[in-house]
């Protein structure tokens, strides 16, 4: 008999049966751990499971936090918002259940191998089902998937749709396949100005120190200050890292994870979060100084140390992640669309929220380059 239990802590779960519903998952067990217990305040943190015969049949992160409809805005509209705050300062802020994670690539649901499709396609439009009653008991007025990827958004969004979700572009996931054996070939498939300027703006490393370190602790108040300097620049602020996030990633991933830091001399200029598996390394967050930092081109010579890096250790496939895409595109990256499905409780606070959605979508992209 089929039976959904929701968690309140992944470490209730053996690893392996997490795992195994996630067989090419960089994000996997230990990295969903270590987001669990990096203390993010603005979340509480669940984990949705199906069981048959004392079996893990299908699993999700879930996450419940306070949802302010403007947090993808930019510009005109977030100063409009901004001032409906300053009169009505709960308005646009929803009780949110969300499957999926804040600190994940894409939201991906994860499956008993043995299932077929349409084994697959029923359970989790049971699943479905009973995540929208968990997230009604919960007070949650607003209910989403957060970042699901295109692949899964092709063999699933006739759930969603029978279940009176609605959709809206998220972030798009970038991505560079590694099928070149040096810099130098790589260089060559990028255009003519792009490869003059990248040898030009290269030189800069010549002035730098690469350290790669599995433990950050001597450096984190200098690693925790590059991150503020950089969150504060951002135009995407969900959720805020901790000092635990980027300690716990590293312990927790062993051999799958590592910071590279960039001196200047003495001085700590950028820090850059990896983590990997045989075939893919991602790139989970680059902090710099600001005002240093272009001065040295830090993004584009960490860029280059990453392919460096996928080249030298057998990596096909280098993920760079979501926003910021004209340099990515520029070097050559490729995009995958993730997907947003949503749903309020209220039909007519629905009905608003889709008709508001491409106001409120964080996809500035893919417009361009569709």
């Amino acid at each position: 008999m089929r039976e959904f239990r929701v968690l309140h802590s992944l470490g209730d779960i053996a690893r392996s049966e997490w795992n195994r519903c996630f067989p090419e998952e960089v994000e996997n067990y230990d990295y969903l751990l270590a987001v669990e217990e990096s203390g993010l305040k603005e979340f509480s943190f669940r984990y949705v499971t199906a069981w048959q015969g004392g079996e893990l049949q299908s699993a999700v992160p879930l996450f419940i936090t306070d949802y302010s409809l403007d947090t993808t805005l930019q510009g005109i509209g977030r100063r409009f918002t901004a001032s409906i705050k300053n009169t009505f300062p709960t308005l646009l802020t929803l009780k949110l259940a969300c499957l999926g994670s804040p600190c994940t690539e894409s939201g991906t649901i994860g499956f008993y191998p043995r299932l077929n499709d349409p084994q697959r396609q029923e359970l989790f439009r049971a699943m479905l089902g009973y995540f929208e009653s968990y997230g009604t008991a919960q007070g949650c007025r607003l209910l989403a998937a957060k970042d699901i990827p295109e692949p899964f958004q092709r063999r699933f969004a006739e759930v969603f749709q029978d279940a009176k979700f609605s959709a809206v572009p998220g972030l798009p996931t970038a991505w560079l396949n590694i099928d070149f054996a040096s810099i130098d070939e790589y260089l060559g498939r990028l255009s003519p100005g792009t490869r003059k300027d990248m040898r030009r703006k290269l030189r800069a490393a010549d002035r730098l120190r690469v350290e790669y370190e599995t433990e950050v602790e001597e450096v984190l108040p200098e690693l925790m200050a590059l991150y503020h300097d950089t969150r504060n620049r951002s135009q995407w602020q969900f959720e805020e890292l901790t000092p635990d996030y980027f300690t716990g990633v590293l312990a927790r991933m062993p051999g799958r994870s590592f910071c590279t830091l960039y001196y200047a001399g003495s001085e700590l200029l950028a820090a850059n979060l990896l983590i990997h598996d045989e075939r893919t390394l991602i790139d989970k967050f680059f902090c710099m100084n600001g005002e240093s930092g272009r001065a040295y081109n830090l993004y584009f010579v960490s860029w280059f140390a990453n392919i460096r890096l996928c080249i030298e250790r057998g990596f096909t496939r280098y993920q760079s992640g979501q926003a910021y895409y004209e340099n990515k595109l520029r070097l050559g990256s490729g995009l995958t669309r993730n997907t947003i499905f949503f749903k309020h409780r209220n039909a007519l606070a629905h009905g608003l929220l889709r008709f508001a959605a491409p106001l409120l979508s964080a996809d500035e992209t893919l417009k361009q380059s569709a």
